[in-house]
């Protein structure tokens, strides 16, 4: 009789299947960081512990590090795709933030109140706080930390990059390239290309305006 062998797994599914192992034990191992969270959520707020878990899962380098920063942040955050990648050194502050599908984001970046939409790639040290009102300053006769402000969503479109070191304060279109160090204080329409101090329009990415 002649032996039965059975078909090998096709490399993607091995690789798919590894990868869910590892998010299984990345869950597994990162439920103590999360079962402090939520303790310290119900104590201090949601935002303040985010802050204070976020900056310990920062310090786990390379592979292991990306795997136990998603598996925190897809139950801590309002949306973390499964496929999203966050780098080293990264802090959130709001649990408000989103990152969806295929999100990266660089090395030590500062996230606020933000929406990564799909495709969105963020460079090192890049800071988008909640809005560019997040300290009022009108008084002159009160500390600016005592008048108070306001936190606004800031929504960066799909398949965006933002260059290293740019601080965004404002929406970014889709499609569009904010570069290295600019500081973005308006909104930036979608497929163009812009940068500055502040942040400016330079020109289109594309001589035909329409990707519908």
């Amino acid at each position: 009789m002649s032996e039965i062998v059975s078909p090998e797994k096709p490399p993607s599914a091995l690789k798919s299947a590894a990868k869910t192992t590892a998010r299984i034990a990345a869950l597994v191992a990162v439920f103590p960081v999360l079962l402090s969270h939520w303790i310290v959520a119900s104590i201090r707020g949601a935002n303040r512990s985010l802050e204070s878990h976020s900056q310990l899962l920062s310090l786990y380098p390379g592979l292991v590090g990306q795997y136990l920063r998603r598996a925190f942040l897809q139950q801590a955050l309002a949306k973390c795709d499964p496929s999203a990648l966050v780098e080293f050194g990264t802090l959130f502050s709001q649990v408000g933030a989103k990152l969806d599908a295929n999100v990266y984001v660089g090395p030590r970046c500062g996230l606020g109140l933000v929406h990564l939409e799909k495709d969105v790639l963020l460079a090192a040290n890049v800071q988008i706080p909640s809005g560019g009102a997040t300290h009022y300053f009108d008084d002159p006769d009160t500390p600016i930390r005592e008048q108070g402000g306001e936190r606004k969503l800031v929504t960066i479109g799909e398949g965006a990059w933002i260059g290293t070191g740019a601080i965004v304060l404002a929406d970014v279109g889709k499609g569009s390239i904010v570069a290295a160090g600019a500081v973005v204080t308006k909104p930036i329409p979608e497929f163009v290309i812009a940068g500055g101090v502040p942040a400016k329009v330079i020109r289109p990415r594309f001589e035909t305006p329409d990707h519908g």
